[in-house]
């Protein structure tokens, strides 16, 4: 099992910003855990299909340090499709 971090390359709030993955919830929870990342932080189902924390480009290196496998853009889109959970689907109208 492994704990992933992209790069961080998104703007919000004049920062940078990136995501942490893992092969588990489990996993991805005591990561952040470890990391002082506090749980309010996290986003998963039903709001976001792939259970994830947002960190800034500080605590990427925080993260990597700690051993998250640095990835690309592309590496952790492969990571998000192997972990994401499917969405409930609406119910239809009759």
């Amino acid at each position: 099992m492994a704990v992933y971090v992209d790069d961080p390359i998104w703007d919000w709030q004049g920062l940078k910003w990136c995501h942490l993955l893992a092969d588990t919830e489990e996993e991805l929870h005591r990561f952040a855990r470890a990391m002082g990342v506090h749980r309010l932080i996290y986003q998963g189902p039903p709001k976001t299909s792939a259970p994830h924390y947002d960190l800034t480009g500080f605590e990427r290196r925080r993260a990597i340090a700690m051993g998250a496998i640095p990835c690309t853009r592309h590496e952790i889109v492969a990571v998000f499709r192997r972990v994401r959970q499917p969405r409930a689907s609406l119910p239809r109208a009759a």
